[in-house]
């Protein structure tokens, strides 16, 4: 491969899926999307309406097409990015959006590629209005119901969508921005990487790249326009940093790696069947967090032993009432039946005035929150409303008959809301046995916390005494302990789980459930760092979950290291000062 003639320049962006990309930059361009708007007259409602259900019918029959496509992907993409379709399959059902589409259709007399447009904007905007700490979770479904509207929108018009047919073989895809369903058309064997001017870590684009393995930095301002078209490009998607006509040094530094980078990889593969644990013989138990079901192929491939976080609000979502406990049951059933004996910790449904889901809206305060971080979510929410956790309880205990299950409650800040949902249960378990004809399993399954408030932490030894078990929360535990939001960019930069008091936390937490006999998990991000392992191993902490790719990394190096090794690393970081000096002393291990 020679270099095109031209300067070297690099460039800095958001390193979203690792690895080292090499080839010549060719741009994918997305046609401009133009939309009339046109009044209707009375007697155009009734066929307007129809085209509309012709434009869902296709875009359902090309969504069902993309998630065909993937089986020829690689199994870990299958896994990661079928999900994602499914959520645009369920926005193209009886959801709230196109409930408004046909509304402005009807009485507005928009037609129907105006009334989408709108009605998807003031959805968008909507959500983006939602108080609370989730900034990024927000701009995700609030691009989900523009992204959908754009789909239907090209169908309503007839207008072409983007196309990745014509770039050559080993090119570095280049585009302004990269939409979810353009990512699931890549073909992970044609493409070297992706650089795209818009986006950044936290988007379903990203969730699609790194599942499908290709080297990608999103965010990379200035690059598309200094960029020609086949132009030499050298694309790092761990640091983020992109070199456009690199140097004969560059391009053999960037080699290097990128062969150091396919031996570490089959490394990685070989330690799926070997135990996590340290050369001196501390056995670490590694789960998976788990999303959405469709993860369950890749969580079987990941070598995790069982389920660490099984979130269950997927099953509120993109429907307009509540699952019933028929429902959740049959859910339940099929994921601990595909565990196949492996543990499977359910947590009940984590929600709050910041997520905006439609089954759950009667739910809300009738005075918006000011504060919904600090409000009525979790737990809390679910007690105030007991008819919600009854029956996902009931379905739980159902679904336990067919294989181990625990259950944990989300923010817990004292021991009533414990000692409550717990006479909840046995008050079910009695009910359930009356029924009859209902298989259950010949015990209660235990009933743990999340620990992710300061308050959970200190009053660790009081909790303990009334749960079976901790699992330490560390996205919202970080949030509380330094009061800093991380979506949030005045105060993202105090955001550091790393920080000394959220390690001393993690430690008192380790260390009472210990002395109670019970036992910890850690299933926040920080359990998905491998550099951060050994340390989580010093804290006290013996279990982990995670995302089940991140599993190999981090049994490597629990496997490269010792308890002693941990434990004076770990003494070490709880006597520092700030974060940076824990970094660095991760650095020089």
């Amino acid at each position: 491969m020679k270099a095109i003639k031209g300067r070297e320049q690099r460039f800095t962006g958001h390193p979203v899926s690792p690895g080292i990309g090499i080839g010549p930059v060719h741009e994918a361009t997305e046609p401009p999307l133009a939309i009339t708007a046109r009044a209707l007259d009375e007697d155009d409602i009734a066929p307007e309406l129809e085209r509309l259900d012709e434009a869902l019918t296709r875009s359902r029959h090309q969504l069902q097409k993309l998630k065909n496509r993937l089986a020829q992907l690689p199994e870990d993409s299958q896994a990661e990015i079928a999900p994602l379709m499914d959520v645009y399959l369920h926005m193209l059902g009886p959801s709230r959006l196109l409930r408004g589409v046909r509304a402005r259709i009807e009485t507005s007399r928009l037609c129907a590629e105006a009334a989408m447009q709108a009605e998807a904007e003031t959805q968008a905007e909507a959500i983006l209005a939602l108080p609370g700490p989730d900034r990024a979770g927000k701009q995700r479904r609030a691009d989900e119901v523009r992204e959908l509207a754009r789909r239907v929108v090209r169908n309503l018009t007839r207008q072409p969508f983007r196309s990745f047919a014509s770039l050559p073989q080993g090119a570095v895809l280049a585009a302004e921005s990269l939409r979810p369903a353009d990512a699931a058309l890549i073909q992970p064997a044609q493409i070297a990487g992706v650089i795209t001017a818009e986006g950044g870590i936290e988007g379903h684009s990203a969730v699609m790249l790194r599942a499908l393995g290709l080297p990608a930095v999103l965010g990379a301002a200035g690059v598309l326009e200094a960029a020609a078209p086949g132009a030499l490009a050298i694309l790092d998607g761990d640091s983020g940093e992109i070199i456009l006509n690199p140097t004969r040094a560059s391009l053999d530094t960037a080699r290097a790696r990128l062969a150091e980078q396919a031996k570490a990889r089959r490394a990685l593969s070989r330690l799926s069947r070997l135990p996590a644990e340290t050369r001196d013989g501390t056995h670490v138990e590694l789960q998976a967090n788990l999303e959405l079901p469709f993860e369950l192929a890749m969580i079987a491939r990941s070598g995790a032993h069982g389920i660490g976080l099984l979130r269950s609000e997927f099953m509120f979502m993109n429907r307009p009432e509540a699952p019933d406990e028929d429902t959740q049951t049959r859910i339940y059933r099929d994921i601990v039946e595909a565990m196949d004996g492996d543990p499977v910790t359910i947590r009940v449904l984590d929600w709050g005035s910041d997520k905006e889901v439609e089954a759950l809206s009667q739910y809300l305060p009738a005075t918006p929150e000011t504060n919904p971080a600090l409000g009525l979510r979790g737990i809390r929410l679910l007690l105030r409303h007991p008819h919600l956790l009854e029956t996902q309880l009931a379905a739980i205990l159902r679904a336990a008959a067919f294989g181990p299950v625990r259950i944990m409650l989300p923010m817990v800040s004292v021991a009533a809301e414990i000692t409550e949902t717990r006479e909840i249960l046995k008050k079910l378990w009695r009910r359930l046995k009356r029924r009859g004809g209902i298989a259950l399993p010949d015990e209660l399954p235990p009933l743990g916390i999340m620990v992710e408030t300061p308050a959970a932490a200190l009053a660790a030894p009081v909790l303990a005494r009334h749960a079976d078990f901790f699992a330490i929360g560390t996205n919202d535990l970080t949030m509380y302990t330094l009061a800093a939001d991380r979506g949030m960019p005045l105060s993202a930069q105090l955001y550091d789980p790393l920080e000394p008091a959220v390690l001393r936390l993690i430690h008192m937490t380790a260390s009472f459930a210990g002395t109670a006999g019970i036992p910890v998990s850690l299933c926040g991000e920080l359990a998905s760092r491998p550099r951060v392992s050994a340390l989580l191993l010093g804290l006290g902490v013996r279990q982990f979950s995670m995302h089940g790719n991140a599993i190999p990394r981090v049994k490597q190096a629990i496997r490269a290291t010792t308890l002693p090794a941990c434990q004076a690393l770990a003494e070490r970081a709880l006597g520092a000062e700030s974060a940076e000096q824990v970094r660095a002393l991760l650095e020089g291990e």
